[in-house]
C-alpha cells in the first residue's frame, strides 16, 4: 500500500501539488480570519462542584473577573482632595467600561461604603464620600475619622497606614472581553495619572490584557525563530530545497490547521502559540528527514532526467511509515487532553490534533512531491560544510552503541529516569510562585500585585456559601452567623489568607451603633430575634444592592469571602482542606455549606481537575503510544521499546519543571501532553532505518551505523536547528512563553540524545524481532526505477 501511494503521488505529482495548493489557498484565506482571544468561560470545568457554586452566586457575591485598583499617596495619607478626586473620577468612569457589573463597583467614592449611625433621633446610613468630595480640612478629617471607625472600610478598602485606598470592580463573565477591558481601564487611569500618586491595577482582565498587549512582540519572536530556523537549515543542508521545503511544510500545516479550526468556530488562544510552534517544529522535522533521505538517495543514483523522481519516490516510500507513525502518535497523545472537562483544553485539543494531522499532507506527502520537480539536484549553494563535524557526533553515537559502552548508556539512562522520576514527585500542581506565572516577577502586573498584597488583605478572593434555599432568612439566624464568624477566624489563621468578610462582620457594627458605639457590644446578637431585628434595621437604611456582597435578597444564602495574598497551588489546596475540616467538625443543624466561588474557587476547581487527571492522562498517553506501535509493527515489544525515549525525555523535563518551580496548570498541561508524542518521533526514524537495512541483508552493526549516519543526520540537524530557534523564546516578556520555549528545547535535546545514543544501544543489546526479524531469516529488497519488490 505504501509503495502504491508513493508511486501514485510521484506519477501524478502535478495534480497532487495543484490540489494541495488550491486547498492551502482556500484554508489560508479562512485562517486569516480566525479570532485571537481568551474566553473566560472556556477555562471553567462546568461539571465541577465549585464551578456550579460559582456560576450560581457570582452575580451576587462577585465573580472571578474582579479588577482591583490601588491609589497610593507618595507623601502623607490619602485624605487629600486631589487624590480623592482621582478616586472619584475613576469610580464614576468605571460605569462606562465594557461588560462592567454596575452593582459591583466599590470604593470610598461609591454608595456601597457607608457609615451607620444611631441615636435617639433614629438610624441613618450615609455614604462615606458620595456624591460630593470633602472640600475643607475639617471635612477631610471627618472622613478620616469615619473610616477609622468602620472596620469594613479601614483595612479592606483603606490601608492600615492610611496611605492607600482601593477600588474593586467586577465584570460580567459572559460578556467580558479582556483586550477591551484592559484598554478602557488603562485609558481611564491615564486620564487621572499625573505622577502625584502611584496607581496600581490587577485582576484577570488586566493579566490577560497584558498577554494581548504583548502579541506584537510574540509575532516578532515567531518571525525571529523562523529566521533562525531558515538560516541554520541553509548553513547545515547547503541547498535551497533544505530551506524552502521545510518552510513550506510549516506554512501549509499552519494554514490548514487554522483554516479548518476557523471553519469549526474555534478561536485561537494567545497562550497556545507555544503549542503551535511545537507542532510546526514537527512539520520542519519530518520535512528535513525526507529532504535528507532524498539527498542520500541522490548519491546512489546516476544523474539523469528521472533521478529526482526516483529519489523522491524512494524517500516517500521509505519514510512514510515512521513519518505517519510520528504524526499519529503526536495526535493520539494530544487527544488524551480532551478527556479533561475544561472547554479550553478540549478546544485546544481539537486545534492541536488537526494541526498535527495536517503534517501528513504538508510534510510526509508534499515535501517528496515538490522534491520530484527539482531538475539539477546535485549542486550545493555555498562551500561551508558542517557535515564532517556532525559526522563526528554520529561516529561517537555509533561507537558507543556498538561497544561495551552501550551498557553504560543504558544503565546511566535508567539511573537518570529513576532519579528524575523521584524528584518529579515534588512537581507542583497549580501556580508554583506568588504572582502570575504568565508574567515575569519584575513585570508591572506582578509588582502591582505584590504592592497591593503588602498593604491590603489580598487581591484574590474566594467565597464560600452557607444557606438553605427553602428557608428565607436563614443567614439572619444566630447559628448561621456564628458559623460564618467561626469559619472566618479559623481560616484567618492560615498566613496566606489576609482577611475575610461576611454578614457576621456587619451585624456587630449595627449592634454597637445602637448603643452609641460602645465596643462592648461589637458582637453577634444572642438569639435569632435580636439578629433578625438588627438585619431589618440595617435593611431599612440601605439601598437595594448594598448588602448583596454579604447575602442574597431573601437572606436564604450568605457568603464568607476570603482574601488571599497569593494564588499558589499549595495555598489553595491548604485553604480548601481547612474549609472542609471546619465544615466536618462544625456541622449545622439546618442548612449547608457550598464550596467555592470567586477567582480562587475557580482555580481550586481547575487544580483539582489537573491533580486528579494528570497522572491518568500521562499513563493513558503512554498506553495509546504503546498500542499504536504494537499495531504498526505487529509486535507488543515495539510498544515497550518506543516507550523508553518517551519516558526519558518526559522524566527529565518534569524534573526540570520541579527544579525551576514551573507548576502544572491549565497552560502547561497541553505542552506536557504533546511532549509525550514529541519524545518518540526521532526514535521512529532511527529504528525504521535499522529495520530497513536489516531487511536488505546488512549485519546489525552495519545497519546501526548506516541508520545513525542517514536518519541520524536528519535527527541531529533538526534537533540542533529547533533547539536554537526555541531558545529565542527566552527573550519573551511573557514568562510562560519563555519557560515553555525552554521546556521545548529540553524535550528536543533529550529526545535527540535518546534517539542517537539510547535507542541504537537498546536495539543492539536486545535485538527485538520487529526490527531484526527471526534469527536466520533474511529479506532482500530489490529496487529499480519503476517499482519496489520484496523478496
Amino acid at each position: 500500500m505504501i509503495e502504491r501511494i508513493a508511486e501514485f503521488c510521484i506519477r501524478r505529482r502535478v495534480w497532487v501539488a495543484s490540489v494541495l495548493l488550491f486547498l492551502t489557498l482556500v484554508l489560508g484565506w479562512s485562517a486569516l480570519h480566525i479570532e485571537v482571544r481568551t474566553v473566560f468561560e472556556d477555562m471553567l470545568p462546568s461539571r465541577h462542584e465549585y464551578i456550579k457554586t460559582h456560576q450560581q452566586f457570582k452575580d451576587t457575591f462577585g465573580g472571578s473577573n474582579m479588577v482591583t485598583i490601588m491609589f497610593e499617596a507618595k507623601e502623607g495619607d490619602i485624605f487629600q482632595k486631589s487624590l480623592l478626586d482621582k478616586v472619584r473620577t475613576v469610580t464614576l468612569g468605571l460605569r462606562e467600561v465594557s461588560a462592567v457589573n454596575q452593582y459591583q463597583i466599590i470604593s470610598l467614592a461609591s454608595k456601597k461604603l457607608k457609615e451607620v449611625r444611631a441615636s435617639t433621633m433614629g438610624i441613618e446610613s450615609l455614604p462615606l464620600m458620595w456624591p460630593d468630595l470633602p472640600e475643607t480640612s475639617a471635612q477631610l478629617e471627618e472622613l478620616k475619622q469615619a473610616v477609622l471607625r468602620n472596620p469594613l472600610v479601614y483595612g479592606p478598602y483603606v490601608s492600615r497606614d492610611l496611605q492607600a485606598t482601593l477600588i474593586t470592580v467586577d465584570f460580567i463573565d459572559e460578556q467580558v472581553d479582556y483586550g477591551t477591558v484592559f484598554k478602557e481601564i488603562r485609558d481611564l487611569i491615564a486620564r487621572v495619572d499625573d505622577g502625584s500618586v502611584n496607581i496600581r491595577v490587577v485582576g484577570d482582565p488586566i493579566l490577560y490584557g497584558w498577554v494581548g498587549h504583548y502579541l506584537p512582540e510574540t509575532f516578532q519572536l515567531v518571525c525571529a525563530a523562523l529566521l533562525v530556523t531558515l538560516v541554520m537549515l541553509f548553513i547545515l543542508l547547503r541547498t535551497w530545497r533544505g530551506v524552502l521545503l521545510p518552510l513550506l511544510a510549516g506554512l501549509v500545516s499552519a494554514s490548514w490547521a487554522l483554516g479548518i479550526c476557523q471553519l469549526l468556530g474555534i478561536h485561537f488562544e494567545p497562550l497556545v502559540i507555544v503549542v503551535a510552534m511545537l507542532i510546526t517544529s514537527r512539520a520542519v522535522s519530518h520535512s528535513v528527514q525526507i529532504v535528507n533521505r532524498f539527498d542520500d538517495e541522490l548519491e546512489l543514483l546516476p544523474a539523469n532526467a528521472d533521478t529526482s523522481r526516483t529519489a523522491a519516490r524512494v524517500a516517500l516510500a521509505d519514510l512514510f511509515r515512521p513519518g505517519m507513525l510520528g504524526v499519529i502518535a503526536d495526535a493520539a497523545c494530544m487527544a488524551v487532553v480532551a478527556l479533561s472537562p475544561i472547554p479550553m483544553l478540549q478546544k485546544l485539543t481539537v486545534l492541536a490534533c488537526v494541526w498535527v494531522l495536517t503534517l501528513t499532507v504538508s510534510a510526509v506527502i508534499l515535501t517528496p512531491v515538490m522534491l520530484s520537480f527539482i531538475r539539477r539536484p546535485h549542486g550545493m549553494v555555498h562551500p561551508l560544510n558542517c557535515i564532517p563535524l556532525l559526522d563526528k557526533v554520529l561516529d561517537l553515537a555509533t561507537a558507543m552503541s556498538l561497544s561495551r559502552a552501550r551498557y553504560g548508556v543504558l544503565v546511566g539512562s535508567l539511573l537518570v529516569v529513576a532519579g528524575a522520576g523521584l524528584y518529579s514527585l515534588n512537581l507542583k500542581v497549580g501556580d508554583a510562585n506568588p504572582g502570575s506565572p504568565i508574567l515575569w516577577p519584575e513585570s508591572k502586573y506582578n509588582q502591582d500585585s505584590a504592592a497591593i498584597n503588602q498593604r491590603f488583605e489580598g487581591v484574590d478572593r474566594m467565597f464560600v456559601v452557607i444557606g438553605d434555599e427553602d428557608n428565607r432568612g436563614f443567614v439572619r439566624g444566630t447559628e448561621a452567623l456564628q458559623a460564618m464568624n467561626g469559619l472566618q477566624r479559623f481560616m484567618e489563621a492560615q498566613p496566606e489568607v489576609g482577611g475575610s468578610i461576611s454578614l457576621a462582620d456587619v451585624i456587630p457594627q449595627m449592634n454597637a451603633s445602637l448603643r452609641e458605639g460602645n465596643p462592648r457590644y461589637l458582637e453577634i446578637g444572642s438569639n435569632d430575634g435580636v439578629n433578625g431585628s438588627l438585619v431589618a434595621m440595617l435593611d431599612s437604611v440601605s439601598e437595594p444592592g448594598d448588602l448583596s456582597r454579604f447575602a442574597d435578597e431573601q437572606y436564604a444564602n450568605g457568603a464568607v469571602t476570603l482574601m488571599f495574598r497569593d494564588r499558589q497551588g499549595e495555598t489553595i489546596r491548604t485553604a480548601v482542606a481547612r474549609i472542609k475540616e471546619y465544615i466536618d467538625t462544625h456541622p449545622l443543624s439546618t442548612g449547608h455549606w457550598q464550596l467555592a466561588g470567586g477567582q480562587i474557587g475557580v482555580m481550586a476547581a481547575v487544580n483539582e481537575i489537573i491533580l486528579g487527571s494528570q497522572i491518568e492522562a500521562v499513563a493513558l498517553a503512554l498506553m495509546v503510544l504503546a498500542v499504536i506501535c504494537t499495531i504498526v509493527y505487529r509486535s507488543s515489544i515495539a510498544g515497550m521499546v518506543f516507550m523508553v525515549p518517551v519516558i526519558i525525555s518526559n522524566m527529565v523535563t518534569y524534573a526540570y519543571m520541579t527544579w525551576q518551580d514551573i507548576g502544572m496548570n491549565i497552560n502547561t498541561v497541553p505542552v506536557a501532553a504533546l511532549g509525550i508524542g514529541l519524545g518518540v518521533d526521532y526514535a521512529f526514524y532511527i529504528a525504521d532505518r535499522v529495520k530497513e537495512e536489516i531487511a536488505i541483508g546488512k549485519s546489525p552493526e552495519e545497519a546501526i551505523r548506516i541508520a545513525l549516519h542517514t536518519a541520524g543526520m536528519g535527527v541531529i540537524v533538526t534537533a540542533s536547528v529547533l533547539v536554537f530557534a526555541t531558545l529565542l523564546w527566552w527573550a519573551s516578556s511573557l514568562r510562560f512563553q519563555a519557560e515553555m520555549g525552554l521546556l521545548m528545547a529540553i524535550w528536543l535535546s533529550v529526545s535527540a540524545f535518546s534517539a542517537l545514543f539510547v535507542m541504537p544501544a537498546l536495539l543492539y543489546v536486545f535485538r527485538p524481532r520487529f526490527v531484526f526479524g527471526e534469527r536466520g531469516q533474511t529479506a532482500v529488497v530489490v529496487r529499480n526505477d519503476s517499482s519496489f519488490q520484496m523478496a
